[in-house]
């Protein structure tokens, strides 16, 4: 598919049982031609010794973390090339997010961040059968690391009096306000710099 119009490239992230999935769903079935990157299809391609992250994760945990990163960045950037609206989901959260967008080349790049209070994540996660909490993580903890360490760009949008088709509507409507700037090109390093031969 050639490239055509401007697509956009959408980042949609928040805590675990924050609502990413269904919202990134919902939101690429109202693009089109549209493709979804579902971090949890990438985190479960690793079939053996899968690391998972927890509060305190281990090096082989953040490095296959960083694996599955790369990957869904370079699924993006690699639709987006081929006219594609194209969204990603996962948990991208704290001082990671800055190195997630850092790995995307397509623009325009849109980011959202859906922030619910962590009341309304703890009775979402008891209502649905896939548990992504437990020994591992609390949902405060997550959202402490959301809240306090997340670099604050993009979108923030508490979705928790919101149903999912709700937050869709408001993504669209606020699409300006989740546009990230285009990263500053490298200076010029000018006449003269490189080393010499």
């Amino acid at each position: 598919m050639s490239q055509g119009p401007e697509r956009d490239l959408y980042v949609v992230t928040g805590i675990s049982a924050s609502g990413k999935s269904t919202v990134a769903r919902l939101l690429s079935d109202r693009l089109s031609p549209s493709v979804l990157v579902e971090g949890d299809v990438l985190r479960v391609m690793v079939r053996n010794g899968r690391e998972e992250m927890t509060a305190q994760p281990t090096a082989p945990a953040l490095a296959q973390l960083d694996l599955r990163y790369r990957h869904a960045a370079m699924i993006a950037d690699s639709c987006s090339r081929e006219g594609f609206h194209t969204v990603v989901e996962d948990v991208i959260v704290g001082r990671l997010l800055e190195t997630f967008l850092s790995y995307l080349r397509s623009r325009p790049l849109r980011l959202v961040i859906l922030a619910p209070d962590v009341d309304v994540v703890r009775r979402r996660e008891a209502g649905r059968d896939k548990v992504a909490y437990g020994t591992r993580w609390s949902p405060a903890q997550l959202d402490a690391v959301l809240r306090t360490e997340t670099p604050r760009v993009g979108l923030w949008l508490d979705s928790g009096a919101l149903t999912p088709e709700q937050t869709v509507d408001e993504i669209l409507r606020r699409r300006d306000e989740a546009l990230l700037p285009d990263p500053a090109p490298s200076p010029d390093p000018g006449p003269g710099s490189g080393s010499a031969a």
